[in-house]
């Protein structure tokens, strides 16, 4: 059961990974344009272009990390940390998702962030999807800390 929590995680996160790098190089799905695309998958007030390459690919560097996390604690990736180390690390990882999809829900978010069509996408995918995957962490976690 851990074994397909850590391949499923790791699945989604490169999934995720290789949007931020799609759009770091300027791709602009699920939108037709810039505009439209920031206004899906950004959401905040005012921003009406996707963000620069080097904040994409920023965020696509911390995914593509967390991405190996869930590998390395099955150990199919090697990692120069303890298992304490990695369980760890994933409660923080967790704490990161926990923390994003719940504020998905706030009304200080929907405030942030209430450009359509993001802010529906975000209390129907995008907040829950964090949950889930926060969720998902802290069972890895908890499941190492366990043995």
């Amino acid at each position: 059961m851990i074994y397909v929590l850590a391949l499923s995680l790791s699945a989604i996160l490169l999934i995720l990974t290789t949007l931020h790098v799609y759009w770091g190089i300027g791709g602009v799905w699920p939108g037709t344009d810039t505009r439209s695309c920031a206004h899906a998958v950004v959401g905040f007030r005012g921003v009406n272009a996707m963000p620069d390459a080097f904040a994409s690919f920023s965020v696509a560097a911390c995914l593509g990390l967390a991405t190996l996390w869930p590998l390395a604690m099955i150990g199919i990736v090697a990692s120069p940390f303890s298992r304490t180390g990695l369980a760890a690390a994933a409660v923080l990882i967790a704490l990161v998702f926990l923390g994003r999809g719940v504020a998905g829900f706030m009304p200080f978010w929907r405030r942030l962030a209430p450009v359509q069509p993001f802010a529906t996408l975000d209390r129907k995918y995008y907040a829950p999807l964090c949950l889930v995957m926060g969720l998902g962490f802290a069972i890895l976690a908890l499941s190492e800390l366990s043995r």
